[in-house]
C-alpha cells in the first residue's frame, strides 16, 4: 500500500484548512481569513483557501517574498500588519486589485513556522480601519502554536508511512518474507502513533491519529474478530475503559469520567487489549466493537 493512500492531508491542504482558516477568523473576530503553504523553496505563498469572502479574487493568488504584505512577512518571518492597505507604506502594491474587489482596509498576515521554516501564511482582515494591537495578536498565539504542532506531527507521520512504499512483487516465499516485515512496520508505527495520539491534547488532531491507527492495523490478511477463538470475555470495568477510548477520551480524561485514578484506566486497558490479542488502544478499540463488545 503507498504512503498517500494513508497520510491524511496536512493542514494547509483541502477540508483541514477550511477548518483552520474558520477558526482563526472566529478567534480573531475579523471579517475574512485565507491564506495557504508556502511552496518551492520557501520564497512562494500559495492563497489555497478562504473563509468569509465576497467573491473569489483572493484564491489562486501567488504570493512572492518581499511583494506585498505577506510577502515581506515571509521574508522577516514576523507577523504584520496595515490599518490602510491601500496607502500603506513599507510594502510594495502588487496585489491591491485583489484586495480591492474585498474591499478590504486592515489585513494582518500571520507566519506559521515550523523549525523556524515558513510552513504556512494566514491572513486576517477587516472592511472597516481598525487597530490591531499587542493584545490582539496574543489572543491568537495559542490558535498558531496548535496550528505549528499539527504540521510537525504531520511531518513525523508522513515520514513514517513514507516507509511503507510498494515493493515489487516476489515469488512466493520472499512475497510471505515482505508481507511479515510490512505487518511488523505497520504494528510499529501504530504502536508510536497511539502513543502520540495519547500525547494530544485536541481532540480532533487525536481523533485523526487514532483513525490513521485503525487503517495501518486493518491491513488485508489481518485476524478478524470473528476469527480468534475463544470469544473474549472482559470485566465491566474494562469494557467501561474501551468505551471511553472509543468517544477519544485520552487516559486523564476516561478516568475523570469514570472516577478511577489514570494509573487504574492504564491497567483495565492494557489487560483488555491483551484478552482481545490487539496491538495497541485503537486496535482493542475496533475489534471490541466488531465483536459486540462496545457499541
Amino acid at each position: 500500500m503507498s504512503s498517500t493512500a494513508i497520510a491524511a492531508e496536512a493542514p494547509y491542504d483541502g477540508a483541514r484548512i477550511a477548518q483552520t482558516l474558520a477558526s482563526f477568523r472566529t478567534s480573531s473576530g475579523l471579517d475574512l481569513a485565507f491564506g495557504g503553504p508556502v511552496r518551492s523553496d520557501g520564497t512562494v505563498i500559495d492563497i489555497t483557501a478562504t473563509c468569509g469572502a465576497r467573491g473569489t479574487a483572493l484564491r489562486g493568488l501567488r504570493v512572492v517574498n518581499g511583494q506585498g504584505l505577506g510577502g515581506k512577512t515571509l521574508q522577516t518571518r514576523q507577523p504584520g500588519a496595515v490599518d490602510h492597505y491601500y496607502s500603506a507604506r513599507g510594502i510594495t502594491h502588487l496585489y491591491d486589485t485583489a484586495v480591492a474587489q474585498e474591499q478590504l482596509q486592515t489585513v494582518a498576515a500571520l507566519p506559521i513556522l515550523v523549525d523556524r521554516t515558513p510552513r504556512m501564511l494566514v491572513y486576517l482582515a477587516s472592511r472597516s480601519r481598525l487597530g490591531l494591537g499587542t493584545v490582539w495578536y496574543d489572543s491568537l498565539r495559542p490558535l498558531i502554536r496548535a496550528l505549528e504542532r499539527e504540521i510537525l506531527i504531520d511531518d513525523a507521520v508522513r515520514a513514517r508511512l513514507s516507509r511503507l512504499a510498494p515493493t515489487p512483487a516476489p515469488a512466493p516465499p520472499a512475497q510471505d518474507a515482505a508481507a511479515k516485515r510490512d505487518r511488523a512496520e505497520r504494528q510499529e508505527i501504530a504502536v508510536e502513533l497511539t502513543d502520540l495520539a495519547s500525547q494530544v491534547v485536541d481532540p480532533d488532531v487525536r481523533s485523526r491519529l487514532e483513525a490513521m491507527v485503525l487503517r495501518l492495523t486493518g491491513a488485508a490478511g489481518e485476524a478478524k474478530p470473528s476469527q480468534l477463538a475463544p470469544p473474549v470475555r472482559l470485566a465491566a470495568r474494562e469494557v467501561d475503559v474501551l468505551r471511553q477510548v472509543a468517544l477519544g477520551n485520552s487516559n486523564r480524561e476516561a478516568a475523570e469520567a469514570l472516577g478511577i485514578v489514570e494509573s487504574t484506566v492504564k491497567s483495565y486497558l492494557k489487560s483488555a487489549t491483551r484478552k482481545l490479542s490487539a496491538n495497541n488502544r485503537v486496535h482493542a478499540v475496533r475489534i471490541a466493537r466488531e465483536a459486540g463488545l462496545i457499541d
